[in-house]
């Protein structure tokens, strides 16, 4: 017989939690339905807007594709997860400092991208041109800012120079 509900464990923004969830829920509707992060946005629901993101073992992910059972054994940072207690992180430090926040929608999503490539290159020497950075974030979309600003933060971030 099966199942209606399985457990899944995982640390959410630094807590390790356990849920019963329906094997077909997705991970935003856990991140937001179960938990009230409502910091992860739901776009375009298909995968091409990154509004959704959220950071799975450090690499950015689009919530809206992933089912919620694979997060088991996983570690999940959200936007609310990705500052400190009482501190920003350096990328939402840039993006403020910048002024590459118009409505707001796009940017939690674009936070976490910007801090999955940070996380990347951080285990590198390499540092990645403004191009390759621009590329990377591809997978986000802004109706507001044009970008400039918003590449301009990633670029401050990931490689370290005032822009």
């Amino acid at each position: 017989m099966l199942k209606n509900k399985i457990s899944i464990s995982f640390k959410l923004n630094g807590q390790k939690v356990t849920r019963e969830i329906k094997p077909s829920l997705l991970l935003i509707e856990l991140i937001r339905d179960e938990f009230g992060l409502t910091g992860t946005k739901p776009g375009c629901l298909e995968g091409e807007c990154g509004a959704c993101s959220v950071l799975v073992n450090g690499e950015a992910i689009n919530s809206c594709l992933f089912l919620a059972l694979n997060i088991d054994k996983k570690e999940l940072i959200t936007i609310e997860g990705l500052a400190g207690k009482n501190e920003l992180d350096e990328v939402q430090k840039s993006l403020i400092k910048k002024g590459a926040v118009q409505c707001g929608f796009c940017t939690s999503g674009m936070a976490i991208s910007i801090k999955s490539i940070q996380n990347h290159f951080s285990k590198q020497k390499y540092k990645p041109a403004k191009e390759e950075i621009v590329k990377m974030l591809e997978g986000n979309l802004c109706r507001c800012t044009g970008y400039v600003k918003i590449i301009e933060a990633a670029v401050e971030v990931i490689r370290g120079i005032r822009v």
